[in-house]
């Protein structure tokens, strides 16, 4: 299969198929986790949030709610870490937070494999190298993801981003397809050490 064949049209066409298989098999156990979140979050189990995606068009990213919205006196959410809720938390680890995403891949916004979707606020401080991640599309799981998610620098992760851009093909996104699923069971890279997630993005020094 020549790689820009399957960049084009087959990549695509997997994506479709498994999300929407995906979408029907899994929505009664979807639904559950949509009732138990609501019933924990105050009839809320979506968190919405824009993201850029393909050449760095700004879309909105569905995922479950793992964190609760308290504040501190002056009216600012707390860290992370703190929001957090023991669900959220088992959600997050399993990563059934991000089924949700499987929405996104059927509209086109994302793939099912490629680069994370960060926040808008990080596009200005991408240098050109970096924003060499917005060549495709955005995908629920990635090449940084089995090799440290969020347990590794943001340097590191830059440059996992731009070596999937680079050799994007289909005997990648199957390596990157089975060792998921071997993340996802042994729960590997969830966080950094001291984060519920991760520590954000602040430029390049």
């Amino acid at each position: 299969m020549g790689n820009m064949v399957y960049k084009r049209f087959v990549k695509r066409f997997i994506d479709i198929i498994i999300a929407l298989s995906g979408l029907l098999i899994l929505l009664p156990f979807l639904l559950l986790i949509v009732i138990i979140l609501m019933m924990l979050n105050h009839g809320k189990a979506f968190f919405v949030q824009e993201r850029p995606g393909k050449n760095a068009r700004v879309f909105k990213l569905l995922k479950f709610r793992t964190m609760n919205d308290k504040r501190d006196k002056n009216g600012n959410l707390l860290p992370d870490k703190d929001r957090i809720t023991p669900v959220g938390r088992f959600v997050r680890s399993t990563s059934m937070d991000e089924l949700p995403q499987l929405i996104n891949v059927l509209k086109g916004d994302m793939s099912l494999i490629g680069p994370r979707p960060l926040l808008v606020k990080y596009l200005p401080l991408y240098n050109e190298h970096q924003a060499r991640r917005h060549e495709v599309r955005p995908g629920i799981t990635g090449w940084t993801q089995v090799n440290g998610r969020n347990s590794i620098s943001w340097q590191q992760k830059f440059e996992l981003d731009i070596y999937y851009v680079e050799n994007l093909s289909f005997w990648l996104d199957a390596k990157i397809f089975w060792l998921t699923i071997k993340k996802v069971i042994v729960r590997e890279g969830i966080t950094q050490e001291g984060e519920a997630t991760t520590e954000a993005f602040r430029g390049n020094s």
